[in-house]
C-alpha cells in the first residue's frame, strides 16, 4: 500500500511523517532534479505500507520546480492521499485540498495544528467539514501525537469524493469561501506572548538585533560544545585508533606506496593524508563534533519557526546580490560546516542562484572550526583584529555578489515564504531529524574526503606540493606581505582551513599579517571536502569558475589589506 502526504509548507507534514515511520527512512532527490522528498515504511494492520512525504506546495498547478515535482509524485498515483491542513489557515489550505479532490484520489484530511487553532480562537466543525469535502477529516496535533492513531484508523475509510470540477480558479475560491463560512468560526482573543514575539521578530527595527543576537548565541554554543566534544571524546578515541590502525597496516602490508596511501607517513592525524587516518579523522573527529550540536540547534530554530523570519529579515539585502531570503539557510549552515551548506543550495530555484550562494558562502563565511581558530589566534591581540577579519569577509561577500549578479546571465526567481506561528519543538522529531541529517552528511562527505586524500597523496608523492609552494612564495611575500613560509600553510588550508590557520602560529606573524592571512585563507580556495561536494553540486565547469573567481578575489582583498594595514 502506498500512502502520499501532501500539504502546504510548514503545516507539520514532516512531523506527521516522523510519527508514522521509524528512523530507517530514505531521503532522495526526485529523478532529474535537486528537489528532495522522503520515503519510509509504516505498520498498517498486518501489512507494511510505504509512506511518501512530498515537498510542501500551495498548488498542483506548478509555478516552481518544487510544485512541479510534487505534481509528478502525485500523478504517479497512491492508494491513499493524506492531505495535511493547517487548521489556523483553513481557507488558504483548502485550495490544494480541492485540487487533490478534483483528481478523484482516495483522500483523508489531517486537520493539523488543532491546538494552535483553539488557542487562536478558531473553531472548526469537523463533522460539517467532512460533509462538505466528502472525505474523512481528522483533527491532529502532530508534535504531541494527538489524533495520529485516529488518522491511521481513518486510512481504511479513505474514499474518492464525488466528482467535482471547477472551470476556473475563481470558482474554486468561491467554493472555498462557502466551505469556510459553513464550517469555521473565529472568536476574539487576546494576543499571547508568542504572538508578540512573532511581531517583534519580523519588524526590521527589532528583528535585526534579535537575529544578530540569536546567531551569536547559537554559534557560540556550537563552537563551545564542539571543541569540548573533540577534546574529551573524539581526540582520545582517534589517538588510540591511529596507533591501532598504524600497527595493523605496518604488520600486514609491505608496499611503502600502499602504506603511504592508507596511513600516510606521519602520526599526526591532520597531516598524514592517509585514507584510514586523516580521511576518517576529518569527517568523524573534527567536523562531526561541530555538526551534531549545529544540526540540533538548527532543528530547534526550524521547529520553533524562526528561520522563515530570519529569511524575511535578510530578504531585502539578499536581493541586492541576486539571491533572496531563502539563501540565508545555506549561509547559516556555512557557519557550522561548508559541506552541508553547499548541499543545501539545492533549495534555490535557478542555476544562477545556486552558483552565487555556493560561491559567496564558501568564500566569505568561515566554518565553525575555522572561526574557533581565528578567535584563538587573534584574541590575544584584541577584538578589533577579529572584527577586521569578518568585516573584510563581509565586504568581499557583498562586493563579489553585487558584481556577479550584474555579470552572470540567468534568472533569480522570487519565492514565497510561509511564516508559521511560533511553536514548541517536539524532541523526538528533533532527534530523528538530526540523525537523518547526520547520516546523509556522512554518506555524502566521507567518500569525497577519501578521494581528496588520494589527490593530496598524489601531490605530495609527486613533488607537486613542494613545487606549488615554491611558486607561490613571490605572491605570498610580495603581494600579501606575509612570510614566505606561509605558502605551505595556505596549501594545507586546502585540506582543512582551521589547520592552515594553526600553521601560521610558529611564523611569528604580526596581528596585521594574521588578519591578512586569515582572510586570504578563508577566501582563496575551499577545503577539500567542500571542493569535492561543489564538484557534485555545481559540476566541473561551475566549480572551476567559482575557484578562479575566489582566487582573484582573495589576492585583491589580501593585497588591499596589505596596503591599508601597512
Amino acid at each position: 500500500m502506498k500512502i502520499l502526504l501532501m500539504g502546504n509548507p510548514n503545516v507539520g507534514k514532516s512531523v506527521i511523517f516522523s510519527r508514522l515511520t521509524g528512523i530507517g527512512v530514505i531521503s532522495a532527490n526526485y529523478p532529474g532534479t535537486t528537489v528532495g522528498y522522503t520515503e519510509g515504511n509504516m505498520k498498517l494492520g498486518e501489512q507494511m505500507a510505504t509512506l511518501v512525504d512530498a515537498p510542501g506546495v500551495y498548488s498542483l498547478d506548478p509555478t516552481t520546480r518544487v510544485e512541479e515535482v510534487s505534481r509528478k509524485i502525485f500523478s504517479n498515483g497512491a492508494d491513499v492521499v493524506v492531505n495535511v491542513i493547517d487548521a489556523t489557515n483553513l481557507e488558504r489550505n483548502l485550495n490544494l485540498t480541492l485540487q487533490i479532490l478534483e483528481r478523484g484520489e482516495p483522500t483523508v484530511v489531517a486537520l493539523n495544528l488543532w491546538d494552535v487553532a483553539v488557542k487562536k480562537g478558531i473553531k472548526i466543525d469537523v463533522a460539517a467539514l467532512e460533509k462538505e469535502l466528502g472525505v474523512p477529516v481528522v483533527p491532529t496535533v502532530a508534535v504531541s501525537g494527538q489524533g495520529i492513531r485516529d488518522l491511521v484508523e481513518a486510512l481504511s475509510r479513505a474514499r474518492a469524493p464525488q466528482a467535482i470540477h471547477f472551470e476556473s480558479p475563481d470558482q474554486r475560491w468561491a467554493r472555498i469561501g462557502e466551505i469556510a463560512t459553513k464550517t469555521q468560526k473565529v472568536v476574539h482573543r487576546h494576543p499571547s506572548l508568542f504572538d508578540r514575539l512573532e511581531d517583534i521578530s519580523i519588524k526590521p527595527l527589532t528583528g535585526i538585533p534579535i537575529a544578530l543576537l540569536t546567531l551569536y548565541l547559537s554559534f557560540s554554543l556550537v563552537i563551545e560544545v564542539g571543541e569540548l566534544f573533540i577534546l574529551k571524546v573524539t581526540d582520545p578515541i582517534f589517538i588510540a585508533y591511529s596507533e591501532f590502525i598504524t600497527a595493523l597496516v605496518n604488520s600486514h602490508i609491505s608496499s611503502p606506496l600502499l602504506k603511504e596511501i592508507l596511513i600516510g607517513n606521519t602520526p599526526e592525524l591532520m597531516r598524514s593524508f592517509g585514507i584510514l587516518t586523516t580521511g576518517l579523522y576529518i569527517p568523524l573527529g573534527v567536523v562531526l563534533p561541530f555538526l551534531i550540536p549545529f544540526y540540533l540547534l538548527l532543528g530547534v530554530l526550524e521547529d520553533i519557526g524562526y528561520l522563515p523570519r530570519l529569511s524575511i529579515i535578510s530578504d531585502a539585502f539578499m536581493h541586492r546580490i541576486g539571491l533572496h531570503g531563502a539563501a540565508i539557510l545555506p549561509c547559516v549552515l556555512g557557519m557550522g560546516c561548508s559541506v552541508p551548506a553547499v548541499l543545501s543550495v539545492r533549495i534555490l530555484e535557478s542555476p544562477k542562484q545556486r552558483y552565487l550562494a555556493a560561491t559567496l558562502m564558501t568564500m566569505a563565511i568561515p566554518c565553525a572550526s575555522q572561526t574557533a581558530m581565528i578567535f584563538g589566534m587573534l584574541a590575544p591581540f584584541g577584538l578589533r583584529y577579529i572584527l577586521a577579519v569578518y568585516a573584510s569577509l563581509f565586504v568581499a561577500f557583498v562586493a563579489t555578489g553585487f558584481l556577479l549578479h550584474n555579470i552572470i546571465g540567468g534568472e533569480s526567481p522570487e519565492i514565497f515564504l510561509e511564516i508559521p506561528p511560533y511553536r514548541m519543538p517536539n524532541m523526538s522529531s528533533l532527534f530523528k531529524k538530526t540523525f537523518i541529517r547526520i547520516r546523509e552528511f556522512l554518506k555524502e562527505a566521507v567518500p569525497y574526503i577519501a578521494v581528496g586524500m588520494l589527490v593530496m597523496n598524489f601531490f605530495y608523492l609527486s613533488g607537486l606540493m613542494h613545487m606549488i609552494g615554491q611558486t607561490m612564495r613571490p605572491v605570498v611575500s610580495g603581494i600579501l606581505g606575509l612570510p614566505s613560509d606561509a605558502a605551505t600553510a595556505l596549501i594545507i588550508g586546502f585540506l582543512r582551513k582551521d589547520v592552515g590557520i594553526g600553521m601560521f602560529a610558529p611564523l611569528d606573524m604580526t596581528a596585521k599579517q594574521l588578519v591578512i592571512a586569515s582572510v586570504v585563507l578563508a577566501m582563496y580556495f575551499p577545503c577539500v571536502a567542500t571542493f569535492m561536494v561543489m564538484l557534485k553540486e555545481l559540476g566541473f565547469s561551475g566549480t572551476m569558475k567559482s575557484v578562479a573567481l575566489r582566487l582573484a578575489a582573495a589576492l585583491l582583498m589580501g593585497g588591499t589589506l596589505h596596503l591599508l594595514l601597512a
